[in-house]
């Protein structure tokens, strides 16, 4: 049976209203400054971009990002920004299901996606191919949770992720010189209203010559 997905379309409108999740958006784009030298002649891919909150962040710093999601809504929203704010160098991709990654890029980074993502051995192969060598693959997500973190765990595959596993994906998939950092802490009441906090880690890891 599969797995029933979000509607992310219809929350797109509001997604920016929420300041928590405007906060941690900047705090993954801080996080992946300090990991990764960033430069004005790199293309980036945003995967899973959503309303492009990490996607805006990067524009300024880099020659080219493209915003890729698998929700219509979310793009639009993006697509809006962008013309808003005059970027000319930010890009769209609409991802159906099951689509492979495309193009090359000299950075991919990803927040809060993965555990929405049921295969994530297959994510970061396709990620590896998509990188330009050498390339940089940045994954936010949650640290393990007990499924407390979404009021609707609906198209949640992953609970959040231990990082000592995750390392191992993607030494698999190819990356070296991986590495993980707490990029984020956030305090919100569980479905019994019980205040949490819950971290979200980045890991780097670098597709280099062999």
């Amino acid at each position: 049976m599969t797995k029933q997905t979000r509607d992310f379309d219809k929350q797109a409108a509001k997604w920016d209203e929420n300041p928590a999740r405007v906060k941690l958006a900047a705090d993954v784009a801080g996080a992946i400054a300090r990991g990764v030298s960033i430069g004005s002649s790199m293309e980036v891919l945003d995967f899973g971009c959503g309303t492009g909150l990490v996607t805006m962040q990067m524009a300024p710093r880099v020659k080219s990002v493209t915003g890729a999601d698998t929700s219509r809504g979310m793009i639009e929203v993006l697509e809006a920004k962008a013309r808003q704010q005059d970027f000319t160098n930010v890009q769209t991709k609409l991802l159906h299901p099951g689509e492979s990654l495309s193009g090359r890029y000299d950075l991919i980074v990803s927040s809060m996606t993965f555990h929405h993502i049921e295969r994530i051995d297959a994510a970061l192969e396709q990620s590896y191919r998509a990188l330009k060598t050498p390339g940089h693959l940045c994954v936010a997500d949650l640290d393990l949770e007990q499924g407390e973190f979404h009021e609707d765990n609906t198209g949640v595959f992953h609970f959040g992720f231990d990082r000592a596993v995750l390392r191992e994906s993607f030494a698999r998939a190819g990356f070296l010189k991986i590495s993980a950092t707490t990029a984020a802490e956030v305090m919100k009441p569980t479905r019994n209203g019980v205040l949490r906090k819950f971290t979200v880690f980045l890991m780097v890891g670098e597709k280099a010559p062999r």
